[in-house]
């Protein structure tokens, strides 16, 4: 499966190939929300595919994307006995990390890029779901990504959560927010970031998922009721902090974007393909 959002060219502009960011899907209703609203904001063009069950997906090469987005999913991070292409994923977040430019991984994203790194998968480790607190450590604090979300609030925000499995953070990795029972709960090596929680939603996207059968099997008496006041709460001040660090990232994105234009054109500098 695969969807497209281009961004509108310039009036007069010349047409050029333009590097895009691609996104990669493991449900129809885990998109990427605020982080394509991000993008779109700032005229940088990103696709989706879904590629979990393919043994070998036609993933394009990493030097022509502007950027790497992986989303959530119910599957985990190793089954790749019944989702084959979760191999190929992983294999596209390690070069894509190694090629140092801007990476995002989201709750089985963030899992898929860590053990990509070298970090280890606990499967049923302590289930999460619904708003609650996260705590920033003082690298999360002065993160790009993530000092945004304790802008006249506190260092421990409230966010979504929603998973069950955790991961060690991979070797070199600065560990950026945890909670008592998931101690990863954001991460960043180098020019990619993986979040644990859910700040791609806002509260449409909330019920979105409530309403999907397989989602609400998930959740307990009364728990979806509760998750939709807790959010109807707090999303109208986490969405603007969120958009902002989604914005951090979507700024990366297209100056790498402009960077890979201009080398194409002949204007730039001929090792542009491997940075950030």
């Amino acid at each position: 499966m695969t969807a497209a959002h281009a961004a509108e060219p310039a009036p007069g502009a010349a047409a050029t190939p333009t590097a895009t960011v691609l996104v990669v899907q493991h449900a129809a209703w885990e998109g990427p929300g605020l982080v394509g609203r991000a993008l779109d904001e700032r005229g940088v063009s990103w696709r989706s595919v879904t590629v979990l069950d393919d043994p070998d997906p036609a993933l394009p090469d990493v030097g022509s994307l502007a950027g790497l987005v992986v989303m959530g999913g119910g599957m985990g991070a190793l089954d790749d006995a019944t989702h084959p292409g979760l191999a190929a994923e992983r294999r596209l977040l390690a070069e894509a990390t190694a090629a140092g430019f801007p990476v995002l991984g989201i709750c089985l994203g963030m899992q898929l890029l860590a053990v990509a790194l070298g970090g280890e998968l606990s499967t049923a480790h302590g289930e999460e779901i619904g708003v609650a607190p996260v705590s920033l450590t003082g690298a999360g604090l002065r993160d790009a990504y993530l000092y945004p979300l304790t802008v006249d609030a506190s260092p421990d925000p409230e966010v979504l959560h929603w998973h069950g499995d955790a991961v060690s953070a991979p070797p070199g990795a600065t560990v950026l927010a945890s909670t008592p029972l998931t101690p990863v709960q954001a991460f960043r090596s180098g020019s990619a970031v993986g979040l644990q929680f859910h700040l791609e939603l806002d509260a449409a996207h909330v019920d979105e998922w409530l309403d999907q059968p397989e989602m609400a099997a998930e959740l307990g008496p009364g728990v979806a009721d509760q998750m939709r006041a807790d959010v109807a709460r707090r999303m109208p001040s986490l969405v603007p902090r969120a958009l902002v660090v989604f914005g951090a990232f979507a700024d990366e994105v297209r100056a790498r974007r402009d960077r890979l234009a201009a080398a194409a054109s002949g204007s730039g500098d001929d090792g542009v393909n491997q940075g950030g």
